[in-house]
């Protein structure tokens, strides 16, 4: 088998990250070899590939899908947003300078040139590459400039499949209109629709995907239904309301470990707690008002793709004042990243905010200076005797002026700061520091000593690998991918209006294998 299929959505979060890592799971099964690819992903989930390079954590996701290790090319432009205007741009792993909403565009025939380099790349060297859309592939207020979805799709010639997610409701509504608002050569490449997260009785759905069919002419490859606990490297904020508040089972010991994460405005890698969630006995929360701190036994400041602007935030809602208390009243903090930062004597970044010198919480004895050059890196330590493989992504460094050392950080009483991300992810070193907290909170809690987190996540990629197996039509993803879109596909009406421009989509075909 050989080619290329793109997993495009009615809207974000409709699934199309795990439907993604589901073919790619079931492809890899089958003795396929093959990569995932995102052209565009806007994300402050991103972690670094063994070279040095940023790219989306989900796309790292789907690389352990596929078997095979993941590198820049998989999502060669990364987008982080700093605030509500202006985001990041990260090419190929490396910063690419800042860029609001509307500079954006004029930059985007670039990373077109970039982004089919680097599709062409993987097809040349993988069998077949599954690419993900962004959004919405019926984005009429920006598909002149669309270099990760149709744009994408027509330069490369891929079939799309789109995923609708049922549970949110319209799903028929949905798909039927991101069809009939492309016009006919988008139109041509839409091959047959996946519908996803359904519960109940599938008879009660098939007169709706029958008539789907019918005013779309194009099929329903399945449906995939609702499946609990599937949760994993969240790609945005609309995810996180996924995750679950309760743990993953019953606890070891005598007592349940709570942990409140603070619920940053600009938060990034909120995975980093992904791997105590899984725990069993420990209840990780989300948390964004003071009294949500109280009885946790650790709290944690998450990294954040704005320090400054954060540690403002922390203050106006009054958390900032909850952590200082904690820390008076020797309870457990930690911060990871930018909430490392936070908890220094103070920040100096002319960098990210531009703000100048700014007081940070003071509980750590750290000073922060931020460089313009971005730190990327996948460090090796210990703590608690145990080792610890990480990866860090930051701005600020950090002058340690004293405290105990902790992993790259310090503590200082009940506090501790790291840069490190995925530090929990280490077996050993996460049942030692969890073990740790609950003796400083006085918790009867025990590690479960058998859980294994990349263990765990394979179950759960081998999950997505069976929901594909057992609910799609394989045999029609198979000679979409070989053949590609089939000819004489429906138009539906309206279409788009033939005055709007397509300068970034119609370009020719270049470098396909």
């Amino acid at each position: 088998m050989r080619g290329a299929l793109l997993v495009a959505g009615t809207t974000s979060d409709a699934g199309k990250s795990v439907v993604t890592a589901g073919i790619c799971r079931w492809l890899a099964r089958e003795g396929v070899r093959v990569a995932p690819f995102k052209a565009q992903n806007m994300s402050l989930n991103s972690m670094v590939t063994r070279d040095g390079a940023e790219i989306g954590r989900a796309q790292a996701m789907q690389a352990q899908a596929a078997g095979v290790e993941p590198e820049a090319v998989m999502n060669p432009v990364l987008l982080k947003p700093g605030g509500d205007r202006t985001s990041q741009v990260v090419v190929l792993g490396r910063p690419d300078g800042e860029v609001s909403a509307l500079s954006y565009r004029a930059v985007k025939q670039r990373l077109m040139e970039v982004v089919l380099d680097s599709l062409a790349d993987l097809r040349s060297r993988y069998d077949v590459v599954v690419c993900e859309g962004a959004g919405s592939p019926t984005e009429i207020n920006l598909r002149a400039t669309d270099i990760a979805n149709m744009g994408l799709a027509r330069a490369a010639s891929l079939p799309v499949v789109v995923v609708g997610d049922i549970d949110r409701g319209g799903v028929f509504a949905a798909m039927h209109g991101t069809v009939a608002l492309l016009d006919a050569q988008d139109q041509a490449l839409v091959s047959g629709f996946v519908v996803n997260k359904f519960r109940g009785d599938e008879r009660l759905l098939a007169p709706g995907l029958r008539q789907l069919e019918a005013v779309t002419g194009r099929p329903v490859l399945g449906t995939l239904p609702w499946v609990e606990g599937l949760w994993l490297d969240v790609e945005d904020s609309l995810d996180l309301a996924s995750r679950p508040s309760s743990p993953a089972g019953p606890p070891v010991g005598e007592d349940v470990l709570r942990v409140a994460v603070v619920r940053l405005p600009r938060l990034s890698n909120v995975t980093d707690v992904d791997a105590l969630a899984a725990e069993p006995g420990v209840a990780v929360t989300l948390a964004t008002r003071p009294e949500q701190l109280a009885d946790a036994d650790l709290v944690v400041l998450p990294g954040t793709r704005a320090t400054v602007e954060d540690l403002a935030w922390l203050r106006r809602e009054g958390l900032a004042d909850a952590v200082l208390r904690r820390a008076a009243q020797g309870r457990r903090v930690l911060g990871i990243c930018g909430g490392y930062q936070m908890l220094a004597r103070e920040v100096v970044d002319d960098v990210e905010s531009r703000a100048g010198r700014v007081e940070g919480l003071g509980l750590l004895p750290v000073r922060v200076r931020f460089g313009a050059d971005k730190v990327l890196g996948r460090p090796e330590g210990s703590a608690y005797g145990e080792r610890v493989v990480a990866y860090e992504i930051h701005h600020g460094r950090a002058e340690v002026e004293g405290g105990e050392p902790f992993l790259d950080g310090c503590a200082a009483g009940p506090v501790q700061g790291t840069t490190w991300h995925g530090a929990f992810e280490n077996d050993g070193f996460r049942r030692a520091f969890l073990r740790d907290v609950a003796a400083t909170s006085g918790r009867r809690f025990v590690p479960a000593p058998g859980t294994s987190f990349a263990l765990l996540r394979e179950r759960r990629l081998d999950a997505l690998g069976d929901l594909v197996a057992d609910h799609l039509d394989l045999d029609a993803l198979r000679r979409l991918v070989e053949r590609g879109a089939p000819p004489g596909l429906a138009f539906v009406p309206p279409g788009a209006p033939p005055a709007w421009t397509r300068p970034v989509g119609d370009r020719p075909v270049r470098g396909r294998a």
